[in-house]
C-alpha cells in the first residue's frame, strides 16, 4: 500500500467525501462501529442523486434525480439499516407500465399472476421468465448487489438469472413472445441501464428490476427521496458523526489525517484528488474506466394528472414511454451511437398521485428524464412532451411550469454524473465485473487507508447504499481490525452483531 502523504494531524477516525446515499452509508456504518466520522459535501444539501427540491413552482417538490426506489426494500444495507421503519413509503400496486399505440398497454402488477393473465398469449411466457427470480428476489439482490467475483450465496438462482440474461440479451430475445406488450415491458425496464439493446448487461439489469417489481414492488418515499437521505443524516449525527456542507474537497492533502478515507466520487475524480501518490498500474486501470450515456431531465408542475389514454397506466408508479420493444431499442441504440433519437425513450413518474405531500392540493408533480449522448447540451423538453402527448393526448394543456436540464446541467448539479451519466460509469458487462478494477475487494485502493465508496464501484448504480457499506466494511477489516458487522438497526447501539463479513 502507498501512504497518503501530506495530511494534517489526526482529528477523526474516518473522513468521508460526498454525502450521497453511498457516502452516507459508509459514514453511518463507521459511526455505528464507534468511530469518529466527518463527512464533507460540496453542495449546500446532502443527497446527491437522492435529493428533493422545488424545481418548478413553490409547493411542487421534485426529486432531482432518483424518484422511485426498487432497491429500497431489497438492498442488504437498507435492510440492516431498517429503512422501512424510519421512512414511510407508498408502494403502488402497479410497479411499472408501458403504453402502446392505440390505447393498449403492458401493465406490471406486483401480483405476477395478474400480470400474466392480462398479457394474453404471452402471459405464460412472461411468467415463466420471471417467476424463479421473483420467488428468489432477495437472492437476486444478494448476487447482483456485490462484486460478481464473490461466490453467490444462492448459486442456483445466480445460474437461472444468468441464463435468462443471456436469452434476453441476445438476438433471440423475442423468441418466446408472440405479441408486443410483454417484450415492451421488459425492454422498458432494461432501458434504465442506458446501454445498447439487446445486450446481456442491459437484460440483467432489467430482469433484476422487474423481479423486484413483482416481489416487493417499487416503493416511493413519502416526501421525496430526500427522506431517505435525511434518515441517514439523522442516524449519523445521533452516533456522533459530523456533516460539513458547502465544502468542496480538491485534494486528499486538504483532509484531516484519518485512519480511513472514504471517497464517494468517480475513479477519474479520485485520480485528481490523489495526484501522484496513486501507483502507475492502478492509475492506468482507473484511466480506462468509461462513462456512459447521459440523461436530460424534465420536471413538470401540472394542473391535473397525466391524461393517459389507457387508464391503467395512471395506476403505475413508473411509466416507460417509447412504444414497442423495437422502438425503444432503436432510440437507445441511437443514444449509444451519439445521436439524439427523434422519438426518445422517456422514463416517467408522477409521485404526487400516491403521495399528496409533493404538490399543492389538486395539482401534480411529474418527473421525467430521457437519455442523450454524454455531454449533450440539447434541451429535450419538446421531445419529451411530444412522446407524452402520443400516449396522453391533451398532456400539454395540463402544464403549469417546466424545469428542463441538459446532460451538462445534470453533471453541474452532481459531479458524480460525468456528462450526465447517472450510472457513474457505463454498466456494461465488462464494467460490472471490473468496477472499477478486477478485484474481490474493489473498494480498497492501493493508497493506504483510502477507499472508493461511490456508484462507480461494485455493485454499481442505484440508490441502495451498498457501495458505501461494502467500502466501510472493508475499512473496518483492514484499518481497524474487525470483521464484525456493526448493528445498524433503528434501535441498535452499534455494537457488533453475531454475524461477520463474508
Amino acid at each position: 500500500m502507498i501512504a497518503a502523504t501530506g495530511r494534517r494531524s489526526a482529528e477523526v477516525d474516518a473522513v468521508v467525501v460526498g454525502a450521497g446515499p453511498n457516502g452516507l452509508a459508509a459514514a453511518v456504518t463507521l459511526a455505528r462501529a464507534g468511530l469518529t466520522v466527518r463527512v464533507y459535501e460540496a453542495a449546500d444539501q446532502a443527497g446527491g442523486g437522492a435529493a428533493t427540491r422545488e424545481l418548478t413552482l413553490p409547493g411542487f417538490h421534485h426529486d432531482v434525480c432518483s424518484a422511485v426506489h426498487p432497491m429500497a426494500f431489497e438492498s442488504r444495507f437498507f435492510r440492516e439499516f431498517g429503512l422501512r421503519a424510519r421512512v414511510p413509503f407508498v408502494t403502488p400496486e402497479v410497479s411499472f407500465a408501458h403504453p402502446l399505440d392505440g390505447g393498449r398497454a403492458g401493465v406490471a402488477h406486483r401480483d405476477l399472476a395478474r400480470t400474466r393473465d392480462e398479457l394474453g398469449r404471452d402471459g405464460s411466457a412472461y411468467e415463466g421468465l420471471l417467476r424463479p427470480l421473483v420467488e428468489q428476489s432477495t437472492a437476486v439482490a444478494e448476487f447482483t448487489g456485490s462484486t460478481l467475483l464473490r461466490l453467490p450465496p444462492d448459486p442456483v438462482t445466480a445460474v437461472r438469472f444468468g441464463l435468462r440474461s443471456l436469452e434476453q440479451g441476445s438476438p433471440a430475445w423475442a423468441a418466446r413472445f408472440r405479441e408486443d406488450a410483454a417484450p415492451a415491458l421488459l425492454t422498458g425496464v432494461a432501458a434504465h441501464t442506458i446501454l445498447r439493446q439487446p445486450s446481456v448487461a442491459a437484460a440483467g439489469g432489467g430482469l433484476a428490476l422487474a423481479a423486484y417489481g413483482h416481489a416487493r414492488g417499487w416503493p416511493i418515499p413519502v416526501g421525496g427521496s430526500q427522506a431517505i437521505v435525511d434518515a441517514m443524516v439523522d442516524d449519523l449525527r445521533a452516533h456522533g458523526g459530523e456533516l460539513v456542507l458547502g465544502h468542496e474537497v480538491t485534494s486528499l492533502a486538504e483532509l484531516p489525517h484519518a485512519r480511513a478515507t472514504m471517497l464517494d466520487v468517480t475513479p477519474h475524480a479520485f485520480l485528481r484528488l490523489a495526484g501522484e501518490i496513486v501507483p502507475r498500474r492502478y492509475r492506468r486501470a482507473l484511466e480506462g474506466f468509461r462513462y456512459g450515456g447521459g440523461v436530460a431531465k424534465v420536471d413538470f408542475a401540472l394542473s391535473e394528472p397525466v391524461p393517459w389514454t389507457n387508464a391503467q397506466v395512471a395506476r403505475a408508479g413508473t411509466v416507460h414511454v417509447g412504444g414497442t420493444r423495437q422502438e425503444v431499442a432503436d432510440a437507445e441504440n441511437d443514444v449509444n451511437a451519439g445521436r439524439l433519437p427523434d422519438r426518445p425513450y422517456v422514463l416517467v413518474s408522477q409521485p404526487s398521485v400516491f403521495d399528496p405531500t409533493r404538490a399543492p392540493a389538486g395539482r401534480q408533480t411529474l418527473w421525467t428524464y430521457t437519455h442523450v449522448p454524454a455531454g449533450s447540451a440539447a434541451d429535450r423538453r419538446e421531445a419529451v412532451i411530444a412522446q407524452l402527448e402520443r400516449f396522453a393526448p391533451g398532456f400539454r394543456d395540463t402544464i403549469l411550469a417546466v424545469s428542463s436540464r441538459t446532460a451538462i446541467d445534470v453533471e453541474r448539479h452532481n459531479p458524480n454524473y460525468p456528462g450526465g451519466d447517472i450510472a457513474a460509469g457505463a454498466p456494461t458487462l465488462r464494467q460490472i465485473v471490473r468496477r472499477p478494477v478486477l478485484s474481490a475487494d474493489p473498494w480498497r485502493t492501493p493508497v493506504a487507508g483510502v477507499y472508493l465508496a461511490g456508484a462507480s464501484v461494485a455493485p454499481g448504480p442505484g440508490v441502495h447504499g451498498l457501495a458505501g457499506w461494502f467500502a466501510a466494511l472493508s475499512a473496518l477489516c483492514h484499518e481497524f481490525g474487525t470483521r464484525a458487522l456493526p448493528d445498524l438497526s433503528p434501535g441498535g447501539d452499534g455494537r457488533p452483531t453475531d454475524e461477520e463479513q463474508t
